[in-house]
């Protein structure tokens, strides 16, 4: 295993090139996340977040520039065949889980991605056990809800079921899409917690993409501010930790030039 679990190089992606609706969403972004790093990313609309994530999980193919997850090359590999390094939980709670199927065949699908195997219908007595341990270890009260079809629960509860099915094999990276962004503050704040706890416990490399600057600063190790397909911004360590929206604000001014901010990047 390689000290260094993400290294970028000179990324770049343009869509619609050669007309007037071009847009560079990545310009020659360079970025690097060593084993364990919780990165927290922020930036405007546009300043090329999920882009990054979508040429991190192989949704696009970029332009010129590299990508190596626990140094394999993936720039062209595709996305399903990058699968097995990657666990992802979208914004969208609807996203990642099938809502016609109990929980525990969810967490039996999630627990058999990447690993080659013959197909087998439904979820073994010993698996059972087992996922009823992890679901416990949410305290959500899911635990007794095995047989529950996924689509009569909260989108909280969703979430969270997506967070563990992204993280029961260990992914080499784990990408978070604004998880937390379509659930109310009080959810959002649990969803956050077990976050923490799982990255921790399991000792995750993490990007974390979110458009609240408090979250960004609380959570993680790291925190990079996107501007303009690039990164502007890279903090760590105790100079994040002590970071205040305001500071970080006006770090964004100094970097960028711009007295112009986002307002859905101040949000909350």
């Amino acid at each position: 295993m390689s000290d260094v679990m993400l290294k970028i190089t000179d990324l770049q992606k343009t869509f619609n090139p050669g007309t007037v609706n071009a847009k560079t969403a990545l310009n020659g972004l360079n970025l690097e996340l060593r084993d364990g790093d919780f990165v927290t990313v922020i930036g405007g609309n546009g300043a090329g977040k999920s882009t990054l994530l979508n040429a991190i999980a192989g949704v696009w193919k970029p332009d010129f520039g590299k990508i190596e997850i626990d140094g394999v090359d993936v720039t062209f590999m595709p996305e399903f065949k990058r699968a097995k390094f990657l666990g992802r939980v979208f914004q969208d709670p609807m996203k990642g889980t099938s809502p016609d199927m109990e929980i525990a065949e969810n967490l039996a699908i999630a627990s058999r991605r990447g690993i080659r195997r013959r197909f087998v219908m439904g979820v073994r007595r010993a698996d059972r056990a087992k996922y009823k341990e992890l679901l416990a270890s949410l305290e959500l009260g899911l635990e007794d809800r095995l047989s529950t079809k996924v689509g009569l629960l909260s989108g909280g509860q969703r979430q969270a079921i997506t967070l563990l099915m992204a993280t029961m094999n260990r992914p080499k990276l784990l990408l978070l899409d604004e998880h937390t962004a379509a659930l109310d503050p009080k959810t959002a704040a649990k969803v956050l917690e077990l976050t923490d706890q799982i990255v921790h416990k399991n000792k995750l490399t993490t990007l974390m993409i979110t458009h609240n600057m408090k979250d960004a600063i609380a959570h993680g190790n790291r925190l990079i501010m996107m501007y303009d397909g690039n990164v502007l911004i890279d903090v760590s360590g105790e100079e994040k930790k002590n970071l205040t929206v305001e500071q970080l604000l006006s770090l964004f001014h100094s970097a960028s030039h711009d007295g112009a901010v986002n307002d859905r990047l101040v949000l909350n």
